[in-house]
């Protein structure tokens, strides 16, 4: 005991009570073995005296000790490490590992003591594949929207509004998402991308990859094989791998998805996900041609297919192209969509249109793993969408981001073209631009980041497991140029091109 109060020390500095880090010391002296079952503890007067503290400091921590079953008597009769505990030898040990964002996990090391599920570990070990930003925005981060024109003041005034009359908003909501703006989409999704639908079709999910889990675990059992993209997104792939899928990857040409290839080697797949009207990352829409013939493999295998469709609503030159579910006749297409990329990702709203087989089966799913989406955010925008500001801000950012894609491309034509060739620009709030030059892509993304720039290079989205190289792909980066003015965009090449040059 006198080992324990000399190497004691609280931390009068600290945010933390006194009487809390004496508890917690105490604690962690308990369940160590460090103050073995039965030992009793010294008078509150002897810790007040030796930690130069007040006796109600002890007092407390004694108290708080006594109620969670650590120690047992009563203050002033003898306080006495608790006897029903059991022995610190039997714990199991434990090592803390750090893993992604600083997470701690830990794993059991003795034989017998719980541990992970096999599902549990692919959860782990696949984190890398779908990393979070939490600093804030620089040049060129991917997939990022304007922040600065989204009409803020607009959606505080709906919310607002939806607040004052929140008598019905309290409560639990339909699994499926609101009945509102699930009639919304409906008419938006017809008028704008040809989807086929009714209302009842459409699952409100929280965001984009809450829909791809859903239907990874709804529609996959453990070893069927699903077809990705080539390079490809990988938040589509690590939620296959989560459910324990076989992830067959399949190349990408300039006609997109490369579907015989698919069924030659990979002619058993249960799934199919795909980007087909902006392939991501090299930004290629999607051949007639290749669309037929994935329908038609997929009817003649009785295959599900996933149209990610995330970000369509920003094309530059001609119309939007029409959705592959629009021309799916076999109802085996599944159409998923974001909120995030034409709004903001902290909205974190998502949407899938399912074949009408689907719909029960995955609601189910979705008030198990999440209840409902929240409901408030939802009614927002309904309101958003049905007062016109929906409409008039996709107009006004599909405008507005067609200037600041003109911006890059300019700039890389008069300041880059000696180390860049640009992918397809139709569309997107991205670029792909490939190297002329033997750079490494990684000695150009560190360079990039100790210059301020956040470059994403293309093999980021090119598994170690893809068996062959897309005819389509090159190294290279993807630019995103979206959340940055004119101005910005200018500068950051600059930038840029003096990171390429010291890379030669």
């Amino acid at each position: 005991m006198s080992l324990f109060l000399e190497s004691l020390q609280l931390d009068t500095a600290s945010g933390t009570p006194l009487f809390r880090q004496l508890y917690a010391a105490v604690k962690h002296a308990i369940l160590t073995g460090v103050l073995p079952a039965g030992m009793q503890l010294p008078p509150s007067r002897e810790f007040c005296h030796r930690l130069s503290i007040s006796r109600q400091t002890v007092l407390n921590a004694y108290e708080l000790l006594l109620a969670e079953g650590y120690l047992s008597g009563t203050v002033g009769r003898g306080t006495f490490v608790s006897v029903d505990l059991p022995d610190a030898s039997d714990a199991p040990d434990r090592i803390a590992i750090t893993g992604k964002r600083g997470v701690a996990l830990t794993n059991n090391t003795r034989q017998g003591t719980p541990a992970l599920s096999k599902r549990g570990r692919q959860f782990v070990d696949r984190a890398s594949l779908a990393p979070v930003h939490q600093e804030k925005t620089r040049a060129f981060r991917v997939s990022m929207p304007g922040l600065d024109v989204f009409p803020f003041d607009v959606w505080a005034r709906l919310e607002a509004r939806r607040w004052r009359h929140h008598e019905d908003r309290l409560g639990y909501g339909d699994p499926a998402g609101y009945g509102r703006l699930r009639e919304l989409l409906a008419v938006y999704l017809k008028n704008a991308r040809g989807v086929n639908c009714n209302p009842e079709q459409i699952i409100i999910t929280s965001g984009s990859q809450q829909a791809l889990y859903l239907l990874s675990t709804v529609l996959l059992d453990p070893e069927d094989a699903a077809w990705v993209e080539s390079p490809g997104y990988r938040g589509a792939i690590a939620t296959l791998q989560a459910a324990q899928a076989n992830v067959c990857h399949v190349p990408v040409d300039h006609d997109g998805l490369n579907v015989d290839y698919g069924a030659l080697h990979y002619p058993d797949a249960r799934l199919v996900y795909v980007t087909p009207s902006h392939q991501l990352p090299l930004g290629m829409t999607m051949s007639l041609q290749r669309r037929l013939a994935l329908l038609a493999w997929a009817k003649q295998g009785s295959a599900w297919v996933i149209e990610d469709d995330y970000d369509s609503e920003y094309r530059y030159s001609g119309a939007p192209i029409a959705s592959l579910q629009s021309l799916d006749k076999n109802d085996c297409v599944i159409y998923v969509g974001t909120m995030s990329k034409v709004l903001f990702p902290g909205l974190r709203l998502g949407y899938m249109v399912l074949p009408p087989a689907l719909v029960a089966p995955v609601t189910h799913a979705k008030a198990i793993i999440d209840r409902h989406t929240a409901i408030v955010p939802q009614m927002v925008l309904a309101d958003f969408i049905a007062e016109g500001y929906f409409g008039r801000h996709i107009k006004r950012t599909r405008k507005l981001y067609s200037q600041r894609q003109a911006a890059l491309l300019d700039s890389i034509q008069t300041q880059l073209s000696d180390d860049l060739s640009c992918g397809a620009s139709d569309g997107g709030l991205d670029l792909a631009v490939h190297f002329k030059m033997q750079h490494s892509e990684q000695a150009v993304v560190n360079a990039g980041l100790a210059a301020g720039l956040e470059l994403r290079p293309l093999s980021y989205f090119l598994s170690p497991d893809a068996k062959e190289v897309s005819s389509a792909f090159s190294r290279g980066l993807l630019l995103g140029f979206s959340s940055l003015t004119e101005q910005e965009i200018y500068k950051s090449c600059l930038v840029l091109r003096d990171v390429l040059r010291s890379q030669r």
